[in-house]
């Protein structure tokens, strides 16, 4: 196996010495710095399994030294103990409070320090195992589901474009080839759309159009209306009645309409399409609440299992997706949280299996109207 590598940061050199024998018996490869300038220095060579340092040094002192550390978002993962010969209690809180993992007082026992060590090395140890298991879930998740979302609609355009080139259809089979290669077509642009809206969402870019576009919407009710009736042609192809319930005078809040109606259409999509009751039905209420305004989408649908709810708005993820037939990479909700957070807002789920869910869109109230 591997010697893990140890960066002992002491500046006094007897203890430096000493510490480093008796780690290097236990088959530690040690690497020793006097300061927490040439601790860095060394870490720029050689990443360190974990680190071990004295708080009063020269030049750079180990508070110091800790927060340089974990200004790296590539170093955050290595464990840090302080080794210090002050015992008062407020030093041991400021060490703990910045997050290191361990404190362990001079004169110390060496067999305190190594079962301190072996401690922290086996925590960080199961930690990047856990996380490496979830990357790897994840990017399988990743590529089941786009190979899918990449494969089935090109199935459909160079199919259909094949059939065409190689026999002339007649004019009404031409317009079915022209439909599906359409739909196909349509496929991949909300896929790629959602890709590069993530983008935008993780870069940042999204907030900063929000900042700058964003307005104080007085008149929330019209933009809920007109956000259900683009849904009215899909509600009525799948049977589904589509019902809104607005309170009178909402409040006002500060809205990117865009990015609003980008969320609140995917609830709505979401909806209609797992409604898969004989009577379906689907309800958009809004309502003041405390300093909220709440948006819920209710339906009388499938539902969702409650050991299922904290997984719906990750990436990448759709629940029962073979056993449903759904299309879609499994970003929907997702991005609908994310475009809501960017107004200071939440989506919450309220979901009974064989009875239907609610999703509720939860934006902060800007201004109170006036009591006079």
């Amino acid at each position: 196996m591997e010697k893990q590598h140890i960066l002992v940061v002491e500046d006094h050199g007897p203890l430096l010495a000493a510490i480093r024998h008796v780690l290097e018996l236990e088959n530690y490869s040690v690497m020793t710095a006097t300061n927490g300038l040439e601790a860095l220095e060394l870490m720029k060579q050689v990443r360190p399994d974990m680190i071990i340092a004295d708080i009063m040094m020269p030049r750079m002192d180990g508070y110091d030294l800790y927060e340089a550390v974990r200004a790296r978002p590539d170093w955050v993962p290595i464990p840090f103990i302080f080794l210090t010969a002050r015992s008062e209690k407020e030093d041991m809180l400021k060490g703990k409070s910045m997050g290191v993992e361990d404190y362990i007082i001079k004169p110390f026992d060496p067999q305190e320090l190594l079962v301190a060590v072996q401690a922290r090395l086996g925590r960080a140890h199961a930690i990047k195992e856990a996380a490496e298991a979830s990357f790897e879930h994840l990017k399988q998740q990743i590529i089941n589901t786009l190979s899918h979302e990449l494969r089935t609609p090109l199935t459909y355009i160079q199919g259909y474009t094949a059939l065409a080139l190689e026999s002339p259809p007649s004019a009404e089979e031409f317009g079915d080839f022209l439909l599906s290669i359409k739909r196909g077509a349509d496929r991949l642009t909300r896929l790629v759309e959602d890709m590069l809206l993530l983008v935008r969402l993780d870069t940042g870019q999204a907030a900063d159009e929000f900042q700058v576009l964003s307005v104080l919407q007085s008149d929330l009710g019209e933009v809920i209306k007109r956000t259900v009736r683009q849904h009215e042609e899909q509600a009525d192809e799948q049977g589904v009645k589509l019902e809104i319930e607005l309170a009178d005078d909402l409040p006002p809040t500060r809205l990117s309409e865009p990015f609003f109606v980008d969320a609140l259409d995917r609830l709505l999509s979401n909806a209609i399409r797992f409604c898969r009751r004989k009577e379906k039905k689907v309800k958009v209420t809004a309502r003041a609440s405390d300093d909220w305004l709440e948006i819920a989408v209710q339906d009388n649908g499938i539902g969702i299992a409650a050991d299922q709810i904290p997984h719906l708005f990750e990436r990448f993820r759709q629940i029962d997706r073979e056993e449903l037939e759904q299309q879609g990479a499994g970003l929907g909700l997702s991005i609908a949280q994310q475009l809501i957070k960017l107004h200071d807002g939440e989506i919450t789920v309220e979901s009974k299996l064989g009875e239907g869910s609610t999703f509720t869109i939860r934006l902060p109230i800007t201004e109170r109207p006036s009591t006079k």
